[in-house]
């Protein structure tokens, strides 16, 4: 990353528009320009969940928005998925039948924790993934490598989308 805030830097001096206060309105407007595609490129390679997302869309592995991740099961996912669903109806049968507040967020919390290690799991493949894929830009590896790291690195965003959405029922059921 210090290179790319090196050249962020670098490239943000030159095109900055206090450098084209006396320009003409034509040149004033490019420098515009030219910086928000500047600072919208930084904040996207800055942030490795937005790189990846957009690196997947310019490779043609994008255009399914995280809706897709609601609509199927991540097979990786089921087994969690189906004992995460039968935990929230039991705790929500708890909460229908009066029990205390104490005694059915104690159970969403332990409900939380093997989704949230999951989560954590998926975060640590992302990230070798994505130095995969650096490595394999370095190498100027085959175009069937590059492929193989985009499917791996796809299908953990969809699956990362869908874990990102069973949390946030849990916590919807949290603070009902």
């Amino acid at each position: 990353m210090p290179d790319l805030e090196q050249r962020y830097r670098a490239l943000s001096r030159q095109f900055h528009p206090d450098y084209f206060y006396n320009a003409p309105p034509a040149e004033r407007r490019a420098s515009l320009e030219r910086s928000s595609y500047l600072n919208d490129a930084y904040r996207t390679l800055r942030h490795p969940a937005a790189r990846i997302e957009y690196l997947l869309k310019i490779e043609g592995f994008g255009g399914k928005g995280p809706d897709q991740a609601t609509r199927h099961v991540p097979p990786a996912l089921l087994e969690e998925v189906f004992a995460l669903n039968e935990e929230l109806d039991e705790i929500r049968a708890m909460r229908e039948s009066g029990a205390a507040p104490e005694q059915w967020t104690v159970r969403l919390e332990r409900a939380r924790q093997p989704i949230e290690a999951k989560r954590a799991d998926h975060e640590a493949q992302l990230e070798r993934l994505t130095f995969e894929w650096d490595a394999a830009i370095d190498r100027h590896a085959s175009a069937a490598e590059r492929q193989h790291i985009l499917q791996a690195l796809r299908e953990r965003v969809l699956e990362r989308n869908y874990i990102n959405n069973l949390l946030a029922g849990i916590e919807r059921e949290l603070n009902p």
